[in-house]
């Protein structure tokens, strides 16, 4: 069976206004969706010792993602306070807790080395270890959401093989020649996706569109998450690029139809003053 690895960054999402929070991070996601769509997912990351960190673990377990080399870590769980007004979600805040504290060592490489595909994310913290990540993985995918600074491209494309940023902002023929710009820069496959105007991809010189696929949208939290795991799962079982664009879009329309990333929802309140 085809396994994938979550690495890196993980948190709580914190939907003040209604009460409740939620398991999730990109990597965190990305494993638990993959799983969904049948593959075996692990994630390796760092947890801490608190709520935020209890819910985690035992979402990732209720989801059947391998756990073995997940972090504990004394202090709180990474979290993010979330708003929502007239259906339209805000983030007012984040504390990063201990989601950094990985001191990667000599048993963390063959964990990663045994999977096809291991998934991380501009939110993990790990740049300055991607270099010896991609030097043990198969493969190596990276979101870059809306954080594809020139550096931040100039110091990691060399080492990634999928890449997927996001550029809402952006029209066709600017997403285009930012795909095109990646991919000289090392990457086999460049994914840029759009919000509602849907995403190209780039692949042995081929440009390919796909538009968004139609839904009931609960919740979109998580939606790019899900269009990372549909594209991964159908790329790696073989699907050409179109194939793998147009599951990454069915995945991202499924995740909008419940609440938070994946579910799991747990009640919260505000910590006293």
């Amino acid at each position: 069976m085809t396994r994938i690895l979550g690495l890196g960054d993980n948190t709580i999402d914190t939907y003040v206004s209604a009460g409740l929070q939620f398991p999730g991070g990109n990597a965190v996601n990305v494993a638990v969706l993959c799983r969904r769509l049948g593959v075996a997912a692990s994630y390796l990351g760092c947890l801490g010792d608190d709520e935020g960190g209890r819910i985690l673990l035992d979402a990732l377990r209720a989801e059947e993602v391998d756990i073995s080399r997940v972090r504990r870590c004394a202090g709180p769980n990474a979290r993010a306070r979330i708003a929502h007004e007239n259906g339209d979600r805000r983030f007012i805040g984040s504390i990063p807790g201990v989601r950094g504290r990985y001191d990667l060592g000599p048993e963390d490489f063959p964990y990663i080395a045994a999977h096809d595909l291991v998934h991380t994310s501009c939110n993990s913290d790990l740049d300055p270890e991607l270099s010896r990540i991609a030097a043990q993985a198969r493969r190596l995918a990276y979101d870059y959401s809306e954080k594809w600074t020139d550096e931040r491209l100039a110091a990691t494309l060399a080492h990634v093989g999928v890449a997927f940023l996001s550029a809402p902002r952006l029209d066709d023929a600017g997403c285009e020649a930012l795909a095109r710009r990646c991919a000289a820069g090392g990457p086999a496959v460049v994914v840029v996706t759009r919000g509602a105007a849907g995403a190209i991809g780039f692949a042995a010189g081929q440009i390919v569109r796909q538009g968004v696929a139609s839904t009931r949208v609960v919740d979109t939290l998580g939606a790019g998450d899900g269009f990372i795991a549909g594209f991964l799962v159908s790329h790696l079982a073989g699907g050409d690029l179109a194939a793998a664009l147009a599951a990454g879009a069915a995945m991202a329309a499924r995740v909008c139809t419940w609440q938070g990333a994946f579910g799991h929802a747990q009640p919260w309140s505000p910590p006293p003053p």
